[in-house]
């Protein structure tokens, strides 16, 4: 791999309205723990702002961070309306025991569709969810090939793209 590349997420940051329904949300029901919490004031865009800044650990040391700011003005300022789309999410790679740990967790809080569903991808299986601040998130289950797939598809990616860019959208997924 090159040196030139990221070596993993160091966390993706997103706003939260409520820390405790974020905490259940992430400890409780899909198992990733609270790996720290920091409480702190900063001037933020000309202005001191105090915050709560959380993270969910991931097994690579990477997290999911949450946000949430002590004055409900500040909260407003930074809030951001995002029509939701299942096509904006954050994928993670799980082993199928975590996948199917997740889905008992999952069923068990109640969460059903829309909320929650899977799609076989053919190449992947997964498992999608939508938190309680409006992220969809996505854990996949690689089909036992993937590594022969990943070859396969690097050593067409820019092909594959000047294709479907010229015109041809011809799918390529022959898993599905």
């Amino acid at each position: 791999m090159s040196e030139a590349l990221p070596l993993r997420l160091h966390h993706h940051a997103w706003l939260t309205d409520d820390q405790e329904a974020t905490r259940r949300f992430y400890e409780d029901v899909l198992g990733l723990p609270l790996a720290a919490t920091w409480t702190e004031t900063a001037v933020i865009s000309g202005a001191e702002r105090a915050y709560c800044h959380t993270f969910y650990g991931l097994a690579d040391g990477g997290a999911l961070a949450f946000f949430q700011f002590a004055d409900p003005a500040d909260q407003k300022e930074f809030a951001t309306d995002v029509n939701f789309t299942p096509f904006r999410h954050i994928a993670f790679k799980v082993g199928q025991e975590t996948q199917k740990a997740m889905r008992k967790r999952i069923s068990e809080a109640d969460y059903r569709e829309p909320d929650t569903f899977v799609t076989d991808h053919g190449f992947c299986f997964s498992l999608y969810i939508t938190d309680p601040n409006g992220l969809m998130l996505e854990f996949t289950v690689d089909h036992p090939e993937a590594e022969k797939t990943e070859i396969e598809r690097r050593a067409t990616a820019h092909a594959d793209l000047a294709r479907w860019l010229a015109g041809d959208h011809t799918s390529n997924n022959h898993w599905r």
